[in-house]
């Protein structure tokens, strides 16, 4: 379910799980505190790294968030969960260029998905590159016309089109 944008304008979506519990000596803290192997890769699998991905992004810590679901997108490609949530992640760290690569490849592979066209939208805005912002964003409102945020982010980036061509 979409939930809208937070604070900073970014797609949100819910969902939270602890973090791996390290016992002996087999495993190690990174730099975020994060359960690491000897080989230097998270410990878990590629589910427990996006549940820690979506922590660390709830948490306010996207950059974090977006290194450990990085990991889990190159070992699940066509994990469409993984994607998104590497995008909104992202998007929160300021890495509006590959946010929209990340929403874009969302897209190529559901051209109907709604929150991806906005999160591109968004992500483009945020880039300067105002005509893609319109275009996608113009496309999630056609989708879901009942979903207000997505017409508020519309009506700003023509907006700031109209401001900027004047």
């Amino acid at each position: 379910m979409i939930v809208g944008a937070s604070r900073s304008g970014a797609p949100q979506r819910s969902g939270r799980a602890p973090a791996a519990v390290r016992p002996g000596g087999a495993r190690s803290a990174d730099a975020e505190g994060e359960a690491v192997s000897e080989a230097g890769s998270p410990e878990g699998g590629v589910y427990e790294w996006y549940q820690r991905g979506l922590q660390l992004l709830g948490n306010g810590d996207p950059a974090a968030a977006a290194m450990l679901l990085s990991r889990a997108a190159e070992a699940e490609p066509g994990s469409r969960s993984v994607r998104e949530a590497l995008a909104r992640a992202q998007y929160d760290a300021g890495r509006y260029q590959e946010a929209i690569a990340s929403f874009t490849e969302l897209i190529a592979v559901n051209p109907t998905d709604d929150y991806a066209h906005f999160g591109l939208g968004l992500a483009a805005s945020r880039a300067g590159e105002l005509q893609v912002a319109a275009e996608h964003l113009a496309l999630a409102v056609a989708m879901r016309p009942d979903l207000g945020h997505y017409s508020r982010a519309l009506r700003g980036v023509r907006a700031r089109r109209s401001a900027e061509s004047a």
